[in-house]
């Protein structure tokens, strides 16, 4: 792994770079609130022996569990910027996103994101990505008519039963709400909770998985032959 600094503006800001053995796809992975994506180098380094070279933007943590317009424009704009760096206009790139960082990405891939009535972030969709992966996504930002109407990815979403910040119904009605235009992949894990999918998850936080690093390893695995293009479509799955 090696870290690599990029400008935005009058700023700059910190990317983690797993590359592959050799020329590969690029996989931008979005982080959740936490900011720092080494808290998934497991999901991470699996990418990058699976052949993507995994590019992972810091950010800095968010304090509030409700993220302002101003934190989702500037995650938005360096998730591209990552791509930028790495990914030739021409080319195209799959995404892989946990909690806030799934959020981004819907929007990436031409969601619509709202805050509420009249507040929509204005994030500028990049076509490049072809292909998501979203742990955890939080998915109320697009409850609105129309929200999804410009999404035309595949999908992969992975929630747990024991989830009670993004629970598995937000997944069922994204997949609910774009099933006449393309069937998601919704895996559910029986047991899991919405930071199972770390390797440091927060330090308050309490694991109800008795087993997690099977876990990891799991999906891990599922999600690079997903993005790989050859994962199952299923609509919902028990774990």
């Amino acid at each position: 792994m090696q870290t690599r600094r990029l400008h935005d503006g009058a700023e700059s800001f910190e990317v983690s770079v797993y590359e592959a053995a050799s020329v590969s796809p690029v996989a931008l992975f979005a982080v959740g609130a936490g900011g720092h994506p080494e808290r998934h180098s497991s999901l991470l380094e699996r990418l990058a022996k699976s052949g993507f070279t995994v590019v992972a933007p810091h950010f800095e943590r968010l304090t509030s569990p409700r993220p302002s317009e101003t934190d989702l424009i500037l995650r938005a704009r360096r998730l591209t910027l990552s791509l930028e760096a790495f990914v030739h206009p021409d080319e195209t790139a799959v995404g892989v996103g946990h909690s806030i960082g799934a959020t981004t990405l819907i929007a990436l891939a031409g969601g619509q994101m709202w805050l509420g009535p009249g507040l929509l972030v204005n994030v500028t969709p990049d076509s490049r990505l072809n292909r998501l992966a979203l742990l955890a996504p939080p998915i109320r930002f697009f409850q609105v008519p129309g929200a999804l109407d410009a999404v035309t990815v595949p999908i992969l979403a992975w929630v747990g039963t024991e989830d009670s910040i993004t629970p598995p119904a937000q997944a069922e009605w994204l997949a609910h709400a774009m099933c006449h235009r393309q069937t998601i992949d919704v895996r559910i894990t029986k047991g899991a909770g919405h930071f199972s999918f770390m390797d440091q998850p927060p330090p308050q936080s309490l694991e109800p998985l008795q087993n997690k690093q099977a876990f990891i390893a799991e999906y891990s695995g599922e999600v690079c032959r997903f993005l790989a293009g050859s994962g199952a479509p299923t609509m919902v799955s028990g774990e």
